[in-house]
């Protein structure tokens, strides 16, 4: 690895360790004793990797991207030690292009309230709350909606409430 490589990915990983909201920038090092405990690694090691001093080993990566919440894939691709095609993402046949290639599918809000687990004495109010918050939605539409029951997904995608 290259110190540019280094410095690349001690950049992203401070902007995630920032965004999960640990304060690695005190000079008391707050953040990165928290961060360090609950990820079970030496404080050492954090102080390490934000230096840009060494790259950290498969089990404290393993470690950080289980409390920051990201995917190890994702750390072993940013470190360089793993490329994209090492680590393909399974169950996409080759020809599928990348998910930023293409648009993903819209959720109605019935749908979105029945995979967010909300109780189905509870899913009027919180269509009627999410529904807010889409542009063309109103109380009537849902209403129609709601009594039409589920249908299937327009030629564009599945419809919203």
């Amino acid at each position: 690895m290259s110190a540019g490589e280094l410095e690349e990915f001690t950049a992203w990983i401070e902007g995630v360790i920032r965004r999960q909201g640990y304060d690695i920038d005190s000079p008391r090092g707050g953040g990165k004793s928290r961060l360090a405990d609950e990820a079970g690694v030496h404080r050492a090691a954090i102080t390490r990797l934000l230096q840009g001093q060494s790259m950290p080993d498969l089990e404290t990566m393993r470690r950080l991207a289980h409390v920051l919440r990201i995917p190890v894939r994702d750390m072993l691709i940013k470190s360089g030690r793993l490329t994209e095609e090492d680590l393909p993402l399974p169950g996409l046949p080759e020809d599928v292009p990348p998910a930023e290639e293409t648009a993903p599918a819209a959720l109605t809000l019935e749908q979105a309230a029945a995979g967010l687990g909300i109780p189905p004495e509870q899913r009027e109010m919180f269509i009627r709350v999410a529904g807010q918050f889409l542009p063309g939605w109103s109380p009537a539409r849902a209403e129609h909606d709601a009594a039409a029951g589920p249908r299937p997904a327009d030629a564009k995608g599945a419809r919203q409430a």
